[in-house]
């Protein structure tokens, strides 16, 4: 049956949650010198006012999944709407580093409820294959916008007004998606939804949270056994998770999918596709705004030509499947994507405003095209009733692929700045980021002053340089894989198996 008005309408109401959790997602980094020049948060609260948020959402996204099947999807929305906001409202004027620590904590609490719960309810509410695939590509679009406005949207609120100004955006969204989601959203539960599984859920915290914290801590501290220690320890968990997994009757989430070659490709497509928007989105916001010296406001307005790129993407993805088979699709996307980052591996010193944008408008496009196509392909797996735990599968992995891109990249990037800016004998405060050499150079005298500066710009840019090879590589090689793996997917169907494959995952769900 297909959707009616009713179903586009509330289409609109569930990209706001959408659009706003990802432009939240991006949005902080901005107001970070403003909080610290008022809050003055020490080393350790800083990296949890920023680490926090995406450690509860990542730890929370398949459990939250879960209880959307069982206590209904628009029911857990709503309640996670009001958790949201009342925790933004609380953010925007938290007096203290430790306060803003807490509200970021609810925030991450908040947001796991909301993205599962909006593609679940897309799974419910659009059963024709050709609109649910238009309905996940506004979907996707949305959060592929929202990554790229957000910047914009931070900078914009910054020039003018104080940093809780980020947080206060939420509420009148928030405040329009309670409103309108009764009348406009249907309620879908999982009619069967058999026992709450809390060891599941405590299995599953366990091997995200731990191995999201070792991943972030590499990436900012280099290696260590902390987060090596942590890195086993959540690994350990997720191979407890998935026996545990494999002896239920009704499994929170039935790991058999996997066996399908074409769910795993999408979800190694979708992993695969953040990791590297938000990987080069870690070099790019840096580039603009300590080589090229660019003011937030400025900083954002770049963004908007890859935000109507992603859109754009996001759109022509669903006419394309139906006339090419997935597999080239996704192929293409990654190629398009990785044309981009071998722009960016060329930007210098110089700001190269041109070949900056031109290489993120194709990294955004390429990269929106994969991941719309392998979302659809993701929740045409799962039947209705349990749409939630598979959205929340999804989404993990979209916050796995985001904290390796950090990582890796990350690490790649830092390696090799502090290779060349020791080299030139810098003090050891600069060696560590870009932003620590500038602020270093400030307190030091002329000449070496600006010779620091420019050291440091282009040792930055020497580790940008391999960081988006090293990116460009990986999307490359899955490339390659793509279209073997998912052969099997036909243009104009909905199916992300053979059938042989299909037939495995429907008892596999249930």
């Amino acid at each position: 049956m297909k959707a009616g008005r009713k179903q586009w309408i509330g289409l609109a109401v569930l990209v706001l949650p959408v659009l706003l959790i990802s432009v939240d997602l991006h949005v902080l980094s901005y107001a970070l010198p403003f909080i610290s020049a008022s809050l003055a948060p020490s080393g350790s609260q800083l990296l949890w006012i920023i680490d926090i948020y995406p450690f509860m959402l990542a730890g929370l996204l398949l459990p939250m999944g879960t209880l959307g099947d069982r206590v209904g999807r628009r029911r857990l929305l709503m309640a996670g709407a009001t958790a949201f906001g009342a925790a933004s409202a609380v953010a925007a004027f938290s007096p203290s580093a430790d306060l803003l620590i807490v509200t970021r904590a609810l925030l991450g609490v908040g947001g796991a409820t909301l993205m599962p719960s909006t593609l679940s309810l897309i799974r419910n509410m659009f059963h024709d294959d050709g609109q649910r695939r238009v309905a996940i590509a506004i979907w996707t679009g949305a959060f592929a916008g929202g990554a790229m406005l957000g910047p914009l949207m931070g900078g914009a609120l910054l020039e003018h007004f104080w940093w809780g100004s980020v947080f206060l955006v939420n509420l009148p969204v928030m405040a329009l998606l309670l409103i309108l989601a009764p009348l406009l959203l249907p309620e879908s539960r999982d009619p069967r939804p058999g026992r709450f599984d809390l060891l599941g859920v405590a299995l599953s915290l366990g091997a995200i949270l731990p191995t999201i914290y070792g991943i972030q801590h590499i990436a900012q501290d280099g290696l260590g056994w902390a987060p090596v220690l942590a890195i086993v320890a959540g690994l350990t968990l997720g191979a407890a998770f998935v026996r545990h997994q494999r002896s239920m009757a009704d499994p929170m989430l039935d790991v058999r999918l996997f066996g399908s070659r074409a769910f795993t490709a999408s979800i190694g497509a979708n992993t695969l596709g953040v990791f590297a928007m938000v990987g080069s989105s870690l070099f790019t916001t840096q580039y603009l705004q300590m080589v090229m010296g660019a003011r937030p406001l400025v900083a954002g307005l770049y963004a908007l030509p890859s935000a109507g790129m992603a859109m754009f993407a996001a759109g022509l993805a669903p006419v394309l499947v139906r006339k090419v088979r997935p597999g080239l699709v996704v192929c293409a996307g990654l190629l398009v994507g990785a044309s981009g980052f071998m722009l960016l591996s060329r930007l210098d010193v110089t700001g190269q405003s041109g070949l900056l944008i031109a290489g993120i408008m194709l990294m955004a496009g390429g990269v929106t095209l994969v991941l719309t196509v392998s979302s659809d392909l993701i929740i045409a797996t799962a039947p209705p009733e349990r749409a939630g735990s598979v959205a929340g599968l999804s989404q993990v992995a979209t916050e796995f692929g985001g904290a390796l891109g950090i990582s890796l990249l990350g690490s790649i990037g830092a390696a090799v700045y502090r290779g060349h800016l020791g080299e030139t004998g810098a003090p050891s405060a600069a060696l560590d980021t870009l932003g620590g050499a500038l602020e270093s150079a400030r307190h030091l005298p002329e000449p070496a002053a600006t010779s620091l500066a420019a050291a440091a710009r282009e040792a930055f840019t020497q580790g940008q340089h391999y960081a988006m090879l090293a990116a460009a590589t990986a999307l490359c090689v899955m490339a390659v894989l793509a279209p073997v793996m998912l052969r099997a997917v036909r243009q104009a169907k909905g199916t992300p198996a053979p059938p042989q494959d299909q037939h495995a995952g429907r008892h596999a769900m249930r």
